[in-house]
């Protein structure tokens, strides 16, 4: 695979909340888009703060066309009124999240677009093209990246480049503190200085980056870069993408498995389908303890909740995975458990399509259960894929099935935007 020199961070001019015009910041931030998923998520981030961020990423229509030009709308009307305000100079944004023993600090910035053959920016995961055309239909019609894609790249570890500025900075008093209902301390700085700006640039120029959470994003800014390309020779706003790097040789991520909901299988009749494919057993415990039990049983193993309680499911039959998962892929690639259940369970022993419809994507494994059992179907409960599987597929140029992992933390929805307009 070919490497292009690096990645190239920018500056720019941030656009945030007004401290003045909303109750707190708190009240006005939200996760991603794609992880607002209890039943009553959305109403309450709506009713949090009549600002709330979430008005922009995940407007209300039925028609996405009505629902794009309701966030465009959104977004003039509130920087009109000066309830989001830009920056005055261009900068690098220190970004760190605090809860308990877990601290994360990274840099948020303009990052130059580049395709997966160019070694820069390397996916992990396949993606959904509906989610690929809502979310461009939002970015085009309000000419704004409201959210950072979380990438994750690995230095030396020394204390040197994006390091010594991160750690400069977070000396100092920050532009924004704030600590979200999920109990996350965030603060914010920027960083305006030309020559700690060049030390950021340089050090990254040298880095790779994986994506760790943001695949739809990501695709979404190649689309509109081919949409709307620059003149030779130059670059335009299109090029470049709002992301948070984080480095993990300081920071490590935190990887946990996206689950699965599917919504028109009951458990009962997923279990009498599994028949001998593979072996279930019922577990009689909370869904923490069950839980714990996933995450030690070793090869693949899935555990199904839903109106019949909890089961485990794993050691599938050898001979089936043979006849159904594709054998031209690497063999961590063929033993990933979101292949086997795709491949598999999914498409060959429960025969459902993979829309969404038939299957929901949910992070949080509560909640996957919840959404389940108030629906009559199934919750399959994922195990981590560790960061390492995810980094060496990666660089072999190897996708993994969509919504294999979460990475976190995520970064804060809100805190910082970014308006094409402003350069």
């Amino acid at each position: 695979m070919q490497r292009s020199p690096g990645l190239d961070l920018r500056p720019f001019r941030g656009l945030r909340y007004a401290p003045s015009r909303v109750r707190s910041l708190a009240a006005v931030t939200s996760p991603p888009y794609d992880v607002v998923v209890r039943p009553d998520g959305l109403h309450h981030l709506e009713t949090a703060d009549p600002y709330n961020i979430v008005r922009l990423i995940l407007p209300q229509d039925g028609d996405p066309a009505t629902r794009h030009r309701l966030a465009a709308d959104t977004l003039h009307r509130w920087r009109v009124e000066g309830v989001l305000v830009p920056d005055p100079r261009p900068a690098l944004y220190v970004y760190e999240q605090r809860r308990g023993d877990l601290l994360q600090r990274g840099v948020v910035g303009l990052l130059a677009l580049s395709e997966p053959a160019d070694g820069v920016v390397l996916p992990h995961e396949d993606v959904m093209e509906e989610i690929v055309a809502d979310r461009a239909g939002l970015m085009r019609e309000t000419a704004a990246n409201p959210e950072p894609l979380l990438l994750s790249y690995r230095s030396d570890g020394a204390a040197t480049g994006t390091a010594a500025v991160v750690a400069r900075a977070t000396a100092r008093t920050p532009l924004l503190a704030t600590t979200t209902d999920d109990g996350f301390a965030h603060r914010l700085w920027a960083v305006t200085d030309q020559e700690e700006i060049a030390a950021v640039r340089a050090d990254l120029a040298r880095r790779q980056a994986l994506i760790a959470d943001g695949h739809h994003r990501w695709a979404t800014y190649l689309r509109l870069r081919a949409e709307r390309p620059a003149p030779p020779g130059e670059t335009g706003p299109w090029d470049y993408g709002l992301v948070l790097l984080v480095d993990t040789a300081r920071h490590p991520l935190v990887v946990r498995g996206i689950h699965r909901v599917l919504r028109t299988l009951p458990t009962a009749e997923a279990l009498r389908l599994v028949g001998d494919a593979a072996r279930v057993r019922r577990l009689d415990a909370p869904l923490p303890a069950a839980l714990r039990e996933l995450e030690g049983t070793e090869g693949n193993a899935f555990l199904l909740a839903g109106e019949d309680g909890l089961h485990l499911v794993d050691r599938p039959d050898q001979d089936l995975l043979a006849r159904t998962v594709r054998t031209d892929r690497p063999a961590a690639w063929r033993t990933l458990d979101a292949t086997v259940l795709h491949a598999t369970l999914i498409e060959h022993v429960w025969r459902l399509p993979d829309d969404p419809e038939h299957i929901g994507y949910v992070h949080e494994a509560a909640a996957a259960a919840a959404q389940a059992a108030r629906l009559g179907g199934t919750a399959v409960l994922m195990k981590p894929v560790a960061e390492d599987v995810v980094r060496e597929l990666a660089r072999d140029g190897v996708t993994m099935p969509r919504k294999s992992t979460s990475f976190g933390p995520k970064p804060a929805t809100g805190l910082v935007l970014r308006a094409l307009d402003l350069g």
